[in-house]
């Protein structure tokens, strides 16, 4: 059904999106302002595309081809563009058709789809984009199928229509190919979107960690400021590339020996990566100066933006809207920089000192400068190697997920260590970090975990500890400080991942082996009695020792403990190598060393004491693994870990032991189920039905009527209730249902405590159902205060609770516990993300601990849980497939020996925010 409204300019569908080459466009409707650029656009296109696009030599549009495709209703009619700098560089248009192939009279759900792409842009993936949109937009006005007339000598266009992953016809008509797509989004379209999107955001990446050239803009004369700390840097750390500093007060040809140009317009050059060092008003200038060079991307180091309130959160907003407007992406503002330790590269666009970092396998990423210093040194302190390195400031467009599409198949990188304050869209980020955890291990700290952050929907948040468990769904490693960030990574960059709990312990100091013992039982690792070498051990007492651990088939990794000599730094050396030695000799199992006092042997352990960085220790880029993971050789990288303390080696290995469970049992997550009942569209134009007219930030809740089409529409029958605002209308009511009855105030004040007595059931009879109201009304109030209700009674069982919120933190999470006390007052509730597999709600509902009351506790009769389950993955479907519900609370849920009853339910519904997972690829709006 269309609207008045949807003739008004559809702002919604304005995106922004980045292409294969990883460079961005806009896509946005085409309005009757754009006869000009439309105009332009087709002068610039050759005449073989405009050939294949029109059937015919088509040289010029006319008056009436140009209003034809600028006059659009956005209903029936509809044109998107994709814009660089405000210049079109490509166009789609649709046009809704009847069953004979003519325009439709009246509404149909097929319609004729065409586009046109500037030649200079074929091949970076515009059309790919631009059919993702006009899909979207086209299933949003009803229409299901498109199609679509190409020559068959435009082989690039059939391309993009064969690849796109939908069901598609083919057929060979009258010269031409006929196409029809169907629209529905399959599991094959959305692997094929989210492969297109993987491969544009991690290149986009690549050009900025990986520059030919790189132009420093800001740098002083005299040497001091950020600007020239930053060239500095990138000098020292012997950058492969071009290397251009910018003063536009520069006398000299050189400044710190690199060459220098008072304008970017002076260098005779391509520059692929810009740092901007230059006060806040004065960045703008510089952006479109960059921009009018042809730069791809920028390091914007400036402060004074969104850190700054809300003049500078508007700043921001501009800036981005500019950086876009060119096709560029950005690093910032408020940035710290970003490091590149490849050999052919050796970029430092940093504020970090040269040499940041030894090279390594691990990449860093970091919201914050400060903590970023505080990693890099502490990882260089202990000699472990970086990849790459991102501190990304206020995150305006590159974020962590960007990041983690890089680095998952960035074969220089084996760990990644994240320090994140929001998530911003947790969505896509916990979608990302289970795909890449698969791979390589995704470690995470978060700071500002007790304030509001990112898109918060009112009144929902989780308990921290709640969070974290749920990124422990997705894959991710979590931590609580910087420093356990460091141990892990430590461990994870250098150590193949073991194959189970159990841990050997060895050492020269019983005490020390004593408080290895106990921290692993705190884990949840289960160690064996350690072995004590007394302080009389030699290093080869310890090489045998550890050759023996690491040969035995009765543990899965070993910590080594260790007090110091009389001689330490003698020894030291000589006790590395023993241990080196066994570790190489006997390979397939991580080893930790826990050190007392004995830093230089710390320091001869590090990888950067060792030989050069060998491959991988974990599995490549590929499909999860069907079984433990592989196990490379302990210290294949040259270093074994070294700790201050037993309880941070014990920490480390037992999140590594985590990981490889949950590596297993990612090989078998579920299926996501399909229901063929399901009326997704109906759920879609009814959402939007009661969204009309409301502002950006409003909460509705749906009425009992709508929530019960809602849910109807999902396969999820609401039990009939029936308003009882007086004794008559109790006892009318009650004879449409059948006796016996329940009766019910549903006052909110009142809901969900019966333990006030404002529910009455069993009731037989009208007699006792009359008794019964006018108890609830002489005991809490009139009945216009109350808001009675009649139900009828349903099979009686165990009262459950379903529901699932959006979480600023987590995403879209599906909640599960029993009604009452349980869950109310013991917080005995269980969580999983959405969307949830088959195994995701089969372990929810019995990882609660009054599970045994479903399955038959002290004799009882089970539950059906079946049916429960079945429940679950409906509200899952739900939640996932419309971003625009934003709370279920399913209460009571009355689980039957055979089947179930829904008795109550309140949906939440409201916009939905700018950055969501769903829908076509689009990068953060403005």
């Amino acid at each position: 059904m269309t609207t008045a409204s949807d003739l008004s300019y559809p702002a919604h569908w304005e995106a922004d999106v980045v292409l294969r080459d990883g460079g961005t466009a806009r896509i946005r409707p085409i309005t009757t302002d754009d006869a000009g650029r439309l105009v332009s656009f087709y002068e610039q296109v050759s005449d073989e595309s405009k050939y294949y696009r029109f059937f015919a030599p088509y040289p010029r549009l006319s008056d009436r081809d140009v209003r034809r495709f600028t006059h659009h209703d956005y209903v029936d009619r509809v044109g998107l563009a994709a814009t660089i700098g405000g210049e079109f560089i490509a166009t789609v248009r649709y046009d809704r058709i009847g069953p004979d192939g003519r325009p439709a009279s009246a509404p149909a759900d097929e319609a004729e789809v065409a586009f046109l792409v500037q030649d200079a842009h074929q091949g970076r993936g515009v059309a790919s984009a631009l059919l993702e949109h006009i899909g979207a937009v086209a299933r949003e006005r009803g229409i299901r199928r498109f199609a679509a007339e190409v020559l068959p000598a435009n082989n690039k266009m059939i391309k993009v229509f064969t690849d796109a992953g939908y069901q598609q016809k083919r057929s060979f008509e009258d010269g031409s190919v006929h196409l029809t797509l169907d629209l529905e989004p399959t599991a094959e379209s959305l692997a094929v979107q989210r492969a297109r999107e993987q491969r544009a955001e991690a290149r986009s990446v690549q050009r900025l960690l990986a520059p030919g050239s790189v132009a420093v803009i800001g740098v002083s004369r005299s040497g001091a400021g950020v600007g020239a700390a930053v060239l500095r840097n990138l000098r020292d750390a012997g950058f492969r590339g071009h290397l251009y500093a910018v003063n536009e007060a520069a006398r000299a040809d050189l400044l710190d020996g690199v060459r220098a140009y008072r304008s970017l317009a002076g260098i005779g050059a391509p520059v692929d990566l810009a740092v901007i060092a230059v006060p806040a008003q004065r960045v703008p200038e510089a952006v479109a100066a960059c921009g009018e060079h042809g730069v791809q991307g920028l390091v914007v180091l400036s402060a004074g933006y969104g850190e700054s309130g809300p003049a500078g959160q508007e700043r921001q907003r501009d800036l981005l809207r500019q950086v876009r407007s060119y096709g560029m992406r950005l690093i910032g503002p408020n940035a710290f920089g970003v490091i590149n330790t490849a050999p052919d590269i050796e970029l430092n666009a940093s504020l970090a000192p040269a040499p940041a970092t030894e090279r390594g396998r691990i990449g860093l990423f970091t919201q914050s400068g400060a903590i970023g210093i505080a990693l890099l040194s502490g990882l260089l302190r202990r000699g472990a190697g970086l990849s790459s390195f991102v501190s990304a400031g206020n995150r305006a467009d590159v974020s962590g997920n960007d990041i983690l599409q890089y680095w998952y198949d960035d074969e220089a990188t084996d760990v990644a260590l994240m320090y994140l304050e929001t998530l911003g869209n947790p969505r896509k980020f916990t979608r990302l970090a289970r795909r890449t955890a698969a791979v390589k291990p995704v470690v995470v700290a978060r700071g500002g975990r007790h304030t509001p952050a990112g898109h918060v929907v009112p009144g929902t948040r989780l308990p921290d500890a709640t969070v974290s468990a749920l990124l422990r769904q997705a894959g991710v490693i979590r931590v609580d400080t910087v420093t356990e960030l460091v141990d892990v990574g430590l461990l994870l960059a250098g150590q193949p991942l073991p194959a189970g709990p159990r841990v050997a312990i060895l050492g020269n100091s019983e005490s020390l082996g004593v408080l290895t013992y106990d921290a692993c039982l705190t884990e949840g690792l289960r160690p064996l009695a350690p072995l004590d070498l007394t302080t009389a051990a030699s290093p080869e007492d310890f090489r045998a020792a550890l050759a023996g651990a690491l040969a035995s088939p009765d543990n899965d990794a070993v910590v080594v403990t260790a007090i110091p000599w009389v001689r330490e730094q003698e020894l030291a050396g000589d006790l590395a190598g023993a241990l080196r030695e066994a570790v190489a000799a006997v390979p397939g199992k991580p080893v930790a060393v826990v050190h007392v006092e004995l830093g230089a042997l710390a320091d001869a352990l590090s990888p950067g004491r060792a030989h050069p960085a060998a491959p991988s220790p974990h599995t490549p880029a590929a499909p999860l693994p069907t079984s433990a993971p592989p196990l490379a050789a302990a210290g294949a990288q040259g270093g074994i870990p070294a700790y201050p303390a037993a309880e941070r080696a014990v920490k480390a290995i037992a999140e590594a032991v985590r990981h490889a469970e949950w590596r297993q049992a990612a090989a078998d997550s579920g299926q996501v189920p399909e229901f063929e009942d399901i009326d997704e569209a109906g759920a879609a134009a009814q959402l939007a039905s009661v969204l009309a007219g409301a502002s950006h930030d409003a909460v509705l809740t749906l009425s009992e009527a709508d929530a019960r089409t809602l849910l109807a529409r999902y396969g999820i029958r609401l039990h009939a209730t029936l308003p009882a605002p007086s004794a008559d209308a109790a006892a009318r009511a009650a004879r449409v249902l059948g006796y016996p009855v329940a009766l019910k105030t549903t006052a909110p004040h009142l809901r969900h405590r019966a333990d006030l007595g404002g529910v009455r059931l069993d009731l037989t009879g009208e007699a006792e159902l009359r008794r019964g109201y006018e108890e609830l009304t002489e005991l809490l109030g009139k009945p216009q205060e109350l808001l009675p209700v009649v139900q009828a009674m349903v099979p009686r069982g165990v009262d459950t609770v379903v529901r699932s919120v959006i979480d600023p933190a987590a995403g879209a999470v599906l909640s599960f516990g029993l009604a009452g006390v349980a869950s109310e007052l013991l917080g005995d509730t269980a969580h999983r993300l959405v969307p949830a597999t088959d195994r995701d709600v089969a372990g929810l509902i019995r990882s609660i601990r009054a599970a045994p009351l479903l399955f038959g506790w002290r004799g009882s009769d089970p539950v059906d849980t079946p049916a429960l389950e079945e429940l679950l993955l409906r509200v899952s479907r739900l939640v996932d497939d419309h971003p625009e519900v934003v709370g279920v609370s399913l209460e009571p849920v009355v689980v039957a020996t055979e089947g179930l009853s829904v008795l109550s339910a309140t949906i939440r519904v409201a916009r939905p925010p700018a950055r969501t997972d769903l829908g076509p690829r689009t990068l953060p709006s403005y």
